[in-house]
């Protein structure tokens, strides 16, 4: 017997993503479709056919990110359309905000525009910040707007790679976000 999950995580690797819908949609209608068994699937299968597939086809059941700039919109579409984890947006951890963030990863992106961090005291304030971080277990990469402009398949294929280096822990491990 193949759970709910793992069959529409088989059938999103063989069917058209309009059918894949109905088949989300309809597994919703027969009380099988569990938001939170589906992603824990995803976190497991990263390298499935039919992984990137039902990621988009659940993004609807995601809640939904709260964004503040263009650049994390787009950085979050890229994400969302690659087939990576939605990660949490403005999400503080340790006193810090983060642009994007995966708790459950310990891994966050944050999205840098030189007119917004162009003061030295800026500079070294968010080096501070990263080394604090990496101290509380949560490892953190840069993408300046030109770099996901310029080489958006590029950015988005290094986050994956970093991401898939942290295996997932539940969020609880994660120390206190305040």
């Amino acid at each position: 017997m193949t759970s709910s999950p793992r069959t529409l995580l088989d059938l999103a690797a063989t069917v058209r993503f309009d059918w894949l819908e109905r088949m989300v949609e309809r597994s919703e209608e027969l009380g099988l479709f569990d938001l939170h068994q589906v992603e824990d699937l995803l976190a497991r299968t990263m390298g499935h056919h039919g992984h990137a597939p039902l990621r988009q086809a659940i993004a609807l059941y995601r809640p939904y990110s709260f964004t503040r700039s263009g650049l994390e919109k787009r950085f979050l579409e890229l994400v969302i359309a690659a087939g990576l984890p939605q990660p949490r947006t403005n999400f503080v951890a340790h006193g810090f905000e983060l642009d994007c963030c995966w708790p459950e990863h310990r891994f966050a992106v944050e999205l840098d525009v030189f007119e917004t961090h162009g003061t030295r005291a800026a500079f070294e304030r968010d080096r501070e910040r990263q080394e604090e971080l990496l101290l509380a277990g949560i490892a953190m990469t840069r993408v300046t707007g030109p770099r996901l402009e310029r080489e958006p398949e590029q950015v988005i294929e290094r986050v994956a790679r970093l991401l898939s280096e942290r295996a997932p822990r539940p969020v609880s491990s994660m120390p206190s976000a305040v």
